[in-house]
């Protein structure tokens, strides 16, 4: 890892973690640990060799840690240290600055399912949320999360609950055009691209609850 030969608490961070794609690694492992090859499918554009190197160099940084989970199956996966859970509200706010500027020409417009459930969190809207008080399954591609809406605020986790008050199932780019792009629910319904079992009323009321951010022009 590079360094700045500077004592600044921020020239040190940047020297842990400010490489290229090293923040979005910690990003991919903020609901839960992974497996290389899945960290891969979520960072679209990043090689096999870089993202080694970007693990290795958080392993060293103490931000992120290799252990075998399991039984039933036993596998090896990384997972982010209590020093990495601590750059949740760092990547909040730099996403939250983030969605304020226009986005190039040549990025590639869909999140991944991680990014787009950490944007749900950092778009959530109170005011627009009200007095809405659920518990909501959100099944996305081959993930599951599960989110609680109350008293203005919205927590989300990676599993399965029991008993939700609704179940929204869609491909990641049907949910993110269903809050982002003002995609009609009944559309993606009969179209067969999003599922919604239980309260309805919640489903709409919950994807009313992101609001777009007012880009600053450049």
């Amino acid at each position: 890892m590079r360094g700045y030969n500077d004592a600044c608490g921020i020239a040190r961070a940047l020297g842990a973690v400010g490489e290229r794609w090293a923040l979005l690694v910690v990003r991919e492992l903020i609901f839960g640990p992974k497996r290389f090859a899945d960290l891969r499918r979520g960072l679209a554009g990043i090689s096999e060799n870089v993202l080694s190197q970007r693990l290795r160099d958080l392993e060293q940084a103490g931000v992120v840690s290799r252990r075998r989970f399991g039984p039933p199956s036993s596998f090896w996966a990384y997972d982010l240290t209590d020093m990495g859970r601590d750059l949740e509200p760092v990547l909040t706010a730099l996403a939250q600055w983030g969605t304020r500027l226009s986005v190039d020409d040549s990025a590639n417009p869909s999140l991944s399912t991680d990014a787009l459930v950490f944007a749900l969190k950092t778009t959530f809207d109170a005011e627009i949320a009200g007095p809405l008080t659920a518990a909501v399954q959100l099944r996305i591609s081959d993930d599951r999360f599960h989110a609680r809406v109350e008293n203005g605020e919205f927590r989300v986790a990676r599993g399965e609950i029991d008993e939700p008050d609704v179940t929204i199932t869609a491909d990641a780019p049907i949910l993110q055009a269903l809050v982002f792009a003002d995609r009609p629910l009944a559309q993606a319904e009969q179209s067969g691209d999003a599922t919604i079992v239980g309260a309805r009323e919640v489903a709409e009321h919950l994807l009313r609850c992101f609001p777009r951010t007012v880009r600053v022009t450049r």
